[in-house]
């Protein structure tokens, strides 16, 4: 391949890369959808090099402050409210099995029954819990 085909290859590859993202751009995550997943738990969601703006310009959380971890990874999903956002494993139940979203609404608790084997009414985690959006080195 010569120099010129590389290079046409080259400008190719970036234009797709920017149309491909701009397909796929997503909302910033919620400060709690980021913040509240254990560092464990990150699912990498970037590549080698990620900017900040990058990753949370295609849905994903950035935080660079904690070594040999993804610093671009996977949000929490989103909840109706803040409150609700939390790790599978931080739930605790507030309702039993079989309970409808309205009871768990009476209870004032969360309700998501997407996953099954935890509990689908829980306890709302009060925003103030979490530590706030984690920041990128160079926002430190």
């Amino acid at each position: 391949m010569g120099s010129r085909s590389v290079q046409l290859l080259a400008v190719l590859l970036v234009l797709g890369d920017k149309w491909l993202c701009s397909l796929v751009a997503a909302q910033k995550p919620s400060p709690c959808q980021c913040s509240r997943i254990a560092v464990q738990n990150r699912k990498n969601c970037g590549f080698p090099g990620v900017t900040p703006e990058t990753c949370f310009g295609i849905g994903c959380c950035f935080d660079s402050t904690v070594p040999n971890v993804p610093w671009c990874f996977h949000s929490l999903p989103k909840q109706e409210s803040e409150q609700c956002v939390m790790e599978v494993s931080a739930r605790r139940n507030c309702g039993y099995p079989g309970i409808s979203p309205q009871e768990c609404a009476s209870r004032k608790c969360c309700f998501s029954d997407t996953i099954v084997n935890v509990p689908w009414c829980f306890f709302p985690m009060s925003v103030e819990e979490h530590q706030g959006e984690p920041k990128s080195a160079a926002e430190t």
